[in-house]
């Protein structure tokens, strides 16, 4: 669902909220909620009509797990009475292998998903959990720009990163400029490896974009949708424009080695 700058239908979309993400509601105003989201702290406004209450004790369990997340591209939760579209990177509250709980529902899932408790921490060791954030990023190729959005049929470039790394049990705050204070600085592009992100800048030197490493010096990334394009110390060339799309600014590994 949209979370939007200001309480109005009118209002730029901020971030999503996803399903079985929680929030605080932090004021009202007429039909619109103010929340703020409990993963990652972003604030917005939302339409009360979407609001789904949970209780206390509910809310703080959800807050102690990082719960295990879809990995198809799309898939069904449903019960008797319910059936409700989920896609890659959704997060699955207290998925035990068959079922979940969102508030005092409980949903049924047969797709795959990740499995957070597993291992070295979440889902095991660096090396497997770099493999499998590379993997993931392929398969949002082509998805289309969304500013604000975060799922395959939407995505912005720090949402994309933040949904990538959601999958290994990485929570990454929710814009670019937030997401350069994590992690450690690679001096070099010719340093950096698969699962490393870069970030861009503007001519005031404000942070507006951010990307994923891959092998050779590729990087993925959101403009205009998700593709792979050379990175160097220079920033991001796209060869179809025979030019530079974005400046590099800095380059940081967000998993430490092992």
């Amino acid at each position: 669902m949209p979370v939007r700058a200001e309480p109005s239908d009118k209002a730029e979309i901020i971030t999503q909220l996803l399903f079985g993400e929680c929030y605080t509601i932090l004021r009202a105003q007429d039909q619109w909620r103010q929340i703020r989201l409990a993963a990652d702290g972003y604030e917005g406004w939302f339409d009360s009509k979407q609001h789904l209450p949970v209780t206390p004790a509910y809310f703080q369990q959800w807050q102690q797990q990082d719960h295990p997340r879809t990995l198809d591209v799309v898939q069904m939760v449903s019960n008797e009475s319910t059936r409700i579209p989920v896609t890659l990177g959704t997060r699955l509250p207290f998925f035990d292998g068959m079922t979940l709980r969102v508030g005092e529902r409980q949903l049924f899932y047969n797709g795959a998903a990740t499995n957070p408790q597993n291992g070295h921490g979440p889902l095991g060791p660096t090396e497997v959990r770099l493999r499998l954030l590379q993997k993931m990023a392929q398969t949002f190729l082509k998805a289309p720009y969304l500013w604000g959005g975060r799922t395959l049929f939407g995505i912005d470039c720090s949402g994309l990163m933040q949904q990538l790394y959601g999958l290994i049990g990485v929570q990454l705050p929710r814009d670019a400029h937030q997401q350069i204070q994590v992690g450690q600085p690679v001096h070099f592009v010719a340093q950096t490896r698969p699962g490393d992100l870069a970030f861009f800048d503007n001519a005031e030197g404000r942070i507006i974009h951010v990307g994923l490493l891959l092998e050779d010096q590729q990087i993925l990334h959101a403009s205009g949708e998700v593709r792979v394009d050379p990175l160097d110390h220079n920033g991001i060339y796209r060869r179809d424009w025979q030019k530079y799309s974005h400046k590099l600014r800095l380059l940081k590994r967000i998993l430490p080695e092992e």
